[in-house]
């Protein structure tokens, strides 16, 4: 069985500069993705944040050029889920569905996914008028009511964003005030399209196919009611953004963790030599995009050192 220098486990931006960086420095590299390439940030339609953005940049742009760019140093990248992963020893098993691959180090990127508001019905009705992202979904609602659940940037953006299509908006919060940087609010604030229902949480979705109705209740009072669709449209669009949960089940009792996110130190380093993880699985204070891709860089210079001490090599980054 072939033992790849680094395997990457992860698309997203921290995997892709990774991949970018080992690939570069002449490392055999491969990357391992379960879906789609980019993470999170496949779904962002307006992309501001990221030094050197060009004008109207996309997160599927963006990440489009990250693919290009490992492709051109030598990545190799294979679509599976892994399964089960041995990090005892110097060579690492990374178990997969399609099969099991070697490294000398892993880097972790495996991100973290939408957390959803766990009432009834939600489930059953994702896909049929629940959805957890605005520019896959926003066109299927041209003309129509929409509710936007949450009160940070991301649900605040989305909302925004979705008053491009819907014909009205309502964000939906279960506090009195957002979360939301100042600047976000104040667009917000002055979108004529966005309105605001404040001290509410959703209880239950109601539809036989489609959204047709929902059960609110305010936060202080305890009182619930039933809001259904406009009679004309039928149904309803439901956004939920109130947060991420991070995507480390596999690793459970094999890396150390704290609710879920792998604790590294400052390089990147886990608590098992030759184990680094990068991005949004990982403990820290600002998930972003430009903070992922600079620790996969941190991390793939790390793993190559790592390397270097093992066996005696020299990588050139």
């Amino acid at each position: 069985m072939k033992t790849y220098d680094i395997v990457i486990i992860g698309g997203g931006p921290a995997g892709l500069a990774a991949g970018l960086y080992a690939g570069r420095a002449k490392m055999d590299t491969l990357i391992i993705e379960k879906q789609k390439y980019g993470g999170q940030i496949v779904i962002t339609d307006e992309l501001e944040n990221y030094p050197g953005s060009i004008e109207g940049e996309t997160g599927p742009s963006l990440i489009a050029r990250m693919v290009a760019q490992a492709d051109k140093f030598g990545c190799e990248r294979v679509e599976d889920t892994v399964t089960g992963v041995e990090f005892d020893g110097d060579i690492k098993k990374i178990k997969c569905t399609k099969g099991e691959y070697q490294a000398k180090a892993v880097i972790v990127t495996t991100g973290a996914t939408h957390t959803e508001i766990g009432c009834p019905g939600e489930k059953e009705l994702t896909g049929k008028g629940v959805s957890y992202c605005a520019t896959c979904d926003a066109a299927f609602f041209e003309d129509f009511q929409v509710y936007v659940v949450g009160g940070g940037d991301a649900a605040v953006e989305e909302a925004m964003y979705l008053t491009k299509f819907a014909r009205q908006v309502t964000l939906i919060h279960r506090r009195d005030q957002l979360r939301a940087a100042r600047s976000i609010q104040e667009k917000a604030f002055a979108n004529e399209k966005l309105d605001f229902m404040w001290n509410t949480t959703i209880e239950e979705i109601k539809g036989d196919g489609l959204v047709e109705s929902m059960i609110v209740k305010d936060t202080q009072t305890g009182e619930t009611r039933e809001i259904f669709a406009d009679e004309e449209d039928g149904t309803f669009g439901i956004f939920v953004f109130i947060g991420f949960k991070p995507l480390s089940d596999v690793f459970e009792g094999k890396l150390e963790m704290e609710r879920g996110y792998i604790i590294t130190d400052e390089d990147m380093h886990t608590n098992i030599p030759g184990i680094f993880a990068a991005g949004d699985i990982r403990k820290k204070s600002l998930r972003q995009v430009v903070t992922a891709a600079a620790d996969g860089a941190i991390a793939a210079t790390q793993a190559g050192k790592y390397i270097e001490e093992l066996e005696g090599t020299a990588y050139k980054y």
